[in-house]
């Protein structure tokens, strides 16, 4: 999948926060709301403006960014 066609970054939305393409709905909000145990199919019926795609592009979003963080070893 290639989020890159559901999900946006622009300076004047939210911030520039990722959202999905064409809404306010920051991916960091959608995660918090996986994160609570909330299903696709509560998320879609809570925001009907969404699609099962949208959810799927905001999973491979976070585990795109996740792969590209670096972890810095703490001082002993």
């Amino acid at each position: 999948m290639d989020w890159q066609d559901r999900i946006t970054i622009d300076p004047k939305v939210l911030v520039g926060k990722p959202v999905i393409r064409g809404t306010r709905l920051a991916v960091a909000f959608l995660m918090d709301l996986l994160a609570e145990d909330w299903t696709d199919e509560q998320i879609l019926k809570n925001y009907p403006q969404l699609v099962r795609e949208d959810l799927k592009a905001v999973r491979h979003y976070a585990a795109e960014t996740l792969k590209q963080e670096h972890v810095h070893p703490l001082p002993v």
